[in-house]
């Protein structure tokens, strides 16, 4: 299959060269000039565009074109302007789930339901939300059964927690959110670490140093689009609510002076910038700014400098998106070509927000 996209023209180096926002010191330290709206989108559009026209393996329905639809559709969003991909995307996938031989509740293939929601905005006709809700309601029966333990690795709050939150909220099911808060509760006694307020990997990085960046990421994007779904009464939102508070409190302090965060965030200064982590922090740190849940006077200035270190590093002239580090479970160095679906998906809903908080 051969999924089509739309592709913008000009470049990201024509965009900055007509602002000059973007800088850098000579030592290649981020300095602190805020972008602008239209220059976030411009840098949207091209990265968008050059995934569309050469990355590979767009079709498949997995975790890492999942992460990359639900970023293209909030990048539409923005602009206004469809460019008629995700849903092809979705219809190719027949708004199946995909299955994983670690088992029917493993939780990498309900990362697709995202999609299928987010989707409903553009197409309420179109989408099919059946296969998600059947497979959340199965999996929400045997939670109850005492199978509490799915969501046993980082990456899992972001592949199953958001779906979770909105067919609960959607179908005002209670279950559906107990059962929720049940994988949450048993994630977190085992992944994550109160003292650092940041989160293992797995049970085999549990008590070490090694905090990896995207799995954080993972987890800290997870909490916030739960915090989007659920409503304000919900009395779960306050844990979700100072779990983010303590991780972007502590995240900016990890923060390296090129603006990113490195893959290890237990020695944020070895093996080099990585793009991924640093997408998934400054969205959902500029998320929380947007909606009054982190101030803008303590956290303004990281996504700023987060989003000048993407563009003065990661962000070729051609719009390829590097320095993603590839699928993995643990730190390691990404290269200066490395791209990803996720990487670009997390870049695009970065950009997403903070093309709310600057003018």
């Amino acid at each position: 299959m051969r999924l089509r996209g739309w592709v913008v023209g000009g470049s990201v180096a024509a965009a900055l060269a007509l602002t000059g926002t973007f800088l850098t010191t000579q030592a290649g330290a981020a300095t602190h000039a805020a972008p602008t709206r239209a220059q976030i989108i411009a840098a949207m559009k091209s990265v968008d565009a050059y995934w569309i026209a050469h990355g590979p393996n767009q079709a498949a329905n997995n975790w890492q074109n999942a992460t990359f639809n639900v970023g293209n559709l909030a990048f539409v969003t923005t602009t206004g302007v469809t460019n008629h991909y995700t849903l092809p995307w979705c219809q190719h996938n027949g708004f199946k789930l995909g299955t994983d031989r670690r088992g029917p509740f493993f939780p990498d293939p309900e990362a697709t339901g995202e999609v299928y929601l987010d989707l409903q905005a553009f197409h309420p006709a179109a989408q099919d939300l059946a296969a998600l809700r059947s497979k959340i309601k199965a999996e929400v029966s045997s939670v109850q059964a005492g199978h509490n333990n799915y969501l046993s690795y980082v990456d899992a709050l972001n592949m199953a927690m958001p779906s979770f939150a909105r067919i609960g909220v959607m179908d005002k099911s209670p279950a559906t959110l107990s059962a929720m808060e049940t994988l949450f509760t048993f994630a977190k006694n085992k992944l994550y670490d109160p003292k650092t307020g940041l989160w293992w990997r797995d049970g085999s990085f549990a008590g070490s140093n090694t905090y990896w960046s995207r799995g954080n990421g993972w987890a800290i994007m997870a909490l916030v689009k739960v915090l989007k779904a659920l409503p304000a009464g919900d009395p779960r939102r306050a844990e979700y609510t100072g779990i983010v508070k303590a991780m972007a409190a502590k995240l900016v302090t990890l923060q390296r002076p090129d603006g990113f965060w490195g893959p290890d965030l237990g020695k944020p200064t070895t093996l080099g910038p990585e793009t991924s982590g640093t997408a998934f922090f400054t969205y959902a740190i500029t998320w929380g700014i947007n909606n009054g849940i982190l101030t803008g006077s303590q956290y303004r200035t990281a996504v700023e400098n987060a989003w000048n270190g993407l563009m003065a590093k990661a962000v070729h002239s051609n719009g390829l998106l590097g320095y993603v580090q590839g699928p993995g479970s643990k730190p390691a160095a990404a290269s200066p070509t490395g791209q990803a679906a996720y990487g670009v998906g997390g870049f695009l809903l970065a950009g997403t927000e903070l093309a709310k908080l600057e003018k």
